[in-house]
């Protein structure tokens, strides 16, 4: 075998790794999560997950930190589809909020929250891990993007990143309440009645001529 096909090989069970990890860990928690289930799930021997992770403990912040990225990558994509090219202002903002709010709301991403929510008190940083990694980047992304349709006119003047916070919150509050914590599955017209709602707020605060964040 080469180099370059023993580095991909590595990485490819690497991958595997995080990804069964992830599917267990959501499913079983993290104290009954067992690495051999996780092993087998992946098609590597248990000391291949050693190997790769040193312990369990880890592998759970590495899983967290891999789901992450995910969540972050997804949510840039469609970030970055708020441009200022002369595009209907509303009707863009309810495109990029409604894909925001199903990328919030798969079952991946709500695995993720679950997951938080009942390993925290064990895990506290997990809340840095996912906050650093995708959350806070993700508010970044969008305070550009409306710090740049603001500076066009399209918005009036504002402070980008509460701005984009509130758009967030209008967005997923409601979303988070209407799937009860992450245990039901929204359906896509609701999602798609919180984003109108979202952005009928959110425009009567920032459209041009409106006071906005100052």
């Amino acid at each position: 075998m080469t180099g370059g096909s023993s580095t991909r090989g590595r990485i490819d069970k690497r991958q595997a790794i995080l990804g069964a990890a992830t599917a267990v860990f959501a499913r079983e928690g993290y104290a009954q999560a067992g690495v051999d289930v996780i092993a087998a799930e992946a098609g590597v021997a248990k000391p291949t997950v050693y190997n790769h992770f040193g312990d369990k403990e880890s592998l759970f912040r590495a899983a967290v930190a891999a789901e992450a990225d995910r969540v972050l990558a997804e949510h840039l994509a469609v970030v970055d589809r708020l441009q200022d090219h002369g595009a209907d202002l509303r009707t863009m903002l309810e495109e990029v909020g409604h894909h925001m709010l199903v990328c919030h709301c798969d079952e991946r991403s709500r695995a993720l929250r679950r997951l938080l929510a009942a390993e925290l008190s064990r895990f506290p940083d997990l809340i840095n891990i996912v906050r650093g990694r995708a959350a806070d980047r993700v508010t970044e992304a969008l305070a550009d993007k409306l710090a740049r349709l603001s500076v066009a006119g399209r918005l009036c003047r504002l402070d980008p990143a509460r701005a984009a916070e509130q758009f967030i919150a209008l967005l997923t509050g409601p979303a988070e309440a209407r799937s009860r914590l992450g245990t039901r599955q929204v359906p896509d017209e609701e999602l798609r009645a919180v984003t109108r709602d979202a952005v009928t707020t959110f425009l009567r605060a920032f459209a041009p001529g409106r006071p906005g964040g100052e």
